[in-house]
């Protein structure tokens, strides 16, 4: 069993996190505690990031000095992650002197390697501030996607990477007014030179720690496009110092310094517990393991990075392009947990707006850790963004976490204090039950191995789902009496099953299932570095079926959330434009019948060149499909599109169609469409279907098939060019100024055939349709 050092991708330090920013501490800390119980050496480290433009822009703000922000905000960090009860081995800051010190001594080993070049180029410069603008200084219009709140590093609509100078109509962050271009000297990292020992490295890296889909396709492409230096310095004062003459002035890049952080926190944890003479702890023996004396002898140690999809470049090309540069043999990444975004009812969190839960509304809420913490995994945003409403938090709450598992738990435990006097019975193990739950806790085992949480937690729900319809089906409360070895036996296997649950359980919910394990008088195992270790339960305990005996007082830890709560919430963290949707919840409220304006549709003699010029039509393959819970009518569907980056899309199908006759299908979408927000869950595209009536004269629909073309095949009219540019966004009335439809079975356009992959697009039943 490899060594484990786990990582959570710093938060800034300079706001509140809310339930968006917190999803990968958490992450990380279940992954953490998983490895600790089941016995790997395991070190979870993570941080505030406080250096950079971020902070010491909203120091500026709030009119205080850089290190007085971050020390306000550090404490409220570890307030919030502590009442959520993340188990770091050290949650750390970047402003201290290890930082400092590693940061410099890698510099200086890139530099000494001949990978650090200097070049003057074009900065914008506020005269008003009188001072070079730095990436976050910047906002300004996105020149990729238009996007008009675009940061000088950064779009947050299209993800693309930028540089302020390219922003359209640029605009100084601090005063607002219009900067202007001046020349400035910085130092650049020469990625391009590191090309191919990245590849190398990302090959086999790759492989062996099972990287995702979406990981490979990003670094394959930033490495395809061809690696660009880029800059490592600023023109800040808040940052670690520049050890080179020239640059007395300047500071280093947040970007390069940031993921030094987990290095430095590591470190500095070390000289802590040397200094209070806890224990010998070398942090080289984590990070630099080759040349450690502590690390000899030991197995080689496996890095899990637990980012955000907006971090995943930093995190496979920038940050191992510096350890590569570098002489030493430093441990890299071995394996990435990368989430979307997790947004807030049908917008996304603003704290200055007043919506959506920060972790200070968490711990005010009266609602336990454990039920944030359940939400959370339940709906981890791992394939795609999912939206945060009170509504789902609620139903959840009350479906699953209470009316799945606690449920379980409760009916089982008072069962036993009620009528075996707080005795389990004795009985022979049920083969049958076990044989079900063993074979899904190695699922659920196997999931968490790699950091896949959500599908494991799922998992153990299924084993909780499974119990209690053994519980009904048995009617231990007829049995007790008509069949008392029946009930016994139900009994004393169930409590057996929920100890498993509780300790696979426990690095989701760690407070609740100490919580339940404390009416078997027995705990769960609990480690931390530099601190005793908390004996009791692990994972190898796990389908032993001895060692309880008695069931003590219990009580309901959760309680349910009805209507009136949830509103109240919905409203309260809703900000001003929710406050009156809340207070009418529940209520038809008559709308006026307005007619919407139909579509100009183009003379026929137009409509080809219209779409030649303007709507891309793009082959995807359906890899998840499920039902919009806000949308009786809607499936959310994640597609292929070829691109690498998964695509969600959502279409008003429930009505006609199963999941299972989407799922795995290649289908036609208007990919350039632009996103539509629908019940809370954006969507970028449309799928093309026609519909029909069948031999009952019932309304059904078929979706466009090209199943023999590979996802991110372009969809064209016969004779034209496939590789034509179109317009990179379409509105619905453009789309729809086309008519798309099937004629005798064929797909076409004012006569002419539409192809994928040279091969007509048919219809099998809508052979006489339109097509939208």
């Amino acid at each position: 069993m490899n060594r484990r050092l786990i990582t959570a991708a710093l938060p800034y330090v300079n706001n509140i996190p809310h339930l968006g920013n917190i999803i990968q501490s958490l992450s990380g800390d279940v992954f953490a505690r998983f490895c600790r119980n089941r016995g790997y050496d395991t070190l979870y480290i993570c941080g505030v990031d406080e250096y950079g433009t971020a902070t010491e822009t909203k120091a500026l703000e709030e009119k205080t000095e850089p290190r007085a922000l971050c020390d306000h905000y550090y404490g409220e960090h570890t307030k919030i992650y502590e009442w959520f009860h993340i188990n770091f081995d050290k949650f750390g800051r970047t402003s201290n002197e290890q930082c400092t010190e590693i940061t410099q001594a890698l510099f200086n080993d890139l530099d000494k390697a001949g990978l650090i070049h200097e070049h003057v180029n074009k900065q914008l410069f506020c005269p008003h501030c009188n001072m070079f603008l730095a990436d976050r200084y910047v906002d300004g219009t996105c020149p990729k996607c238009g996007y008009e709140k675009a940061r000088g590093d950064q779009c947050d609509k299209c993800g693309s990477l930028l540089d302020p100078i390219e922003l359209k109509e640029p605009r100084c962050h601090t005063c607002g007014s219009t900067p202007e271009v001046r020349e400035t000297k910085h130092l650049y990292i020469d990625l391009p030179a590191m090309s191919d020992k990245l590849n190398a490295w990302m090959d086999k890296a790759s492989v062996e720690g099972r990287w995702s889909d979406n990981a490979i396709n990003m670094t394959k492409a930033w490495i395809r496009d061809g690696l660009q230096e880029r800059a490592i310095t600023r023109d800040l004062k808040w940052g670690i110092p520049v050890p080179k003459a020239g640059y007395e002035n300047k500071v280093f890049y947040v970007w390069f310094n940031a993921p030094i952080g987990y290095l430095s926190i590591t470190k500095q944890l070390a000289d802590e517990l040397v200094k209070a003479g806890k224990q010998s702890f070398d942090w080289k023996s984590w990070w630099l393991p080759s040349e450690s004396e502590e690390a000899k002898g030991k197995e080689k140690v496996d890095l899990f990075q637990f980012i955000g999809k907006d971090n995943i470049p930093f995190h496979t090309v920038v940050f191992p392009c510096t350890m590569l540069g570098s002489p030493h043999d430093w441990t890299k990444l071995h394996h990435m947990s990368s989430t979307e975004f997790l947004n807030y009812e049908d917008g996304k969190f603003s704290k200055s707006l007043g919506i959506g839960v920060f972790g200070s509304d968490a711990i005010e809420s009266g609602i336990p850790a454990d039920a944030w913490r359940f939400y959370i995994f339940y709906n981890r945003p791992e394939k795609q963004d999912y939206q945060f409403t009170w509504k789902d938090f609620m139903e959840k709450l009350n479906g699953e976490l209470i009316g799945n598992l606690g449920n379980l738990v409760n009916r089982t435990l008072l069962f036993v204090t009620k009528y075996y006097d707080g005795k389990i019975p004795d009985a022979p193990v049920d083969e049958e039950l076990w044989k079900q739950v063993r074979e899904l806790e190695a699922k659920a085992t196997e999931s968490l191995e790699w950091a896949d949480l959500k599908d494991a937690f799922h998992t153990m729900f299924e084993i909780s789902d499974i119990c209690n319809k053994k519980f009904q089906a048995t009617e231990p409360w007829k049995a007790r009496t008509e069949n008392p070895a029946v009930a016994e036996s139900l009994i004393h296997n169930l409590c057996y099953v929920i100890k498993d649950l509780m300790i696979m359980m426990n690095p989701y919910m760690p407070q609740y299932t100490q919580k339940i394990m404390s009416y078997f008088g027995k705990s769960i195992q609990e480690s931390k570095v530099g601190m005793e270790t908390k004996p009791g339960y692990t994972w190898a305990d796990l389908g032993v079926t001895e060692g309880l005996s008695t069931v003590g007082p219990t009580e309901v830890y959760f309680k349910p959330m009805d209507q009136k709560t949830m509103l109240a919430f919905r409203e309260k963290f809703g900000g001003k434009q929710n406050k009156d949707a809340a207070k009418g919840e529940g209520k038809k409220e008559k709308k006026a019948d307005k007619k919407k304006a139909e579509p100009v549709v183009l003379p026929v003699d137009q409509q080809a060149d219209f779409f030649n010029k303007n709507i891309e039509l793009t082959v995807a393959k359906i890899v998840d499909v499920k039902p919009n819970p806000e949308g009786e009518k809607l499936y959310i569907e994640t597609l292929d599109d070829g691109s690498g980056t998964p695509r969600t899309i959502q279409s008003g199908l429930r009505m006609y169609l199963k999941e299972s006759d989407l799922l795995g299908k290649h289908v036609i979408i208007a990919a350039n469409l632009a996103p539509r927000t629908m019940r809370g869950v954006e969507s970028r595209g449309m799928l093309l279907a026609g519909d029909y009536k069948d031999a009952d004269g019932k309304d059904c629909v078929e979706v466009l098939d090209a199943s023999w073309a590979a996802p991110g095949t372009k969809v064209v009219l016969e004779g034209a060019d496939v590789n034509a540019t179109k317009k990179e966004q379409i509105t619905g009335d453009e789309f729809f100024a086309v008519q798309i439809a099937a004629k005798d079975g064929v797909v076409q356009i004012a006569g002419k055939k539409l192809l994928a992959d040279g091969k007509e697009i048919k219809t099998v039943n809508a052979v006489n349709s339109e097509i939208g």
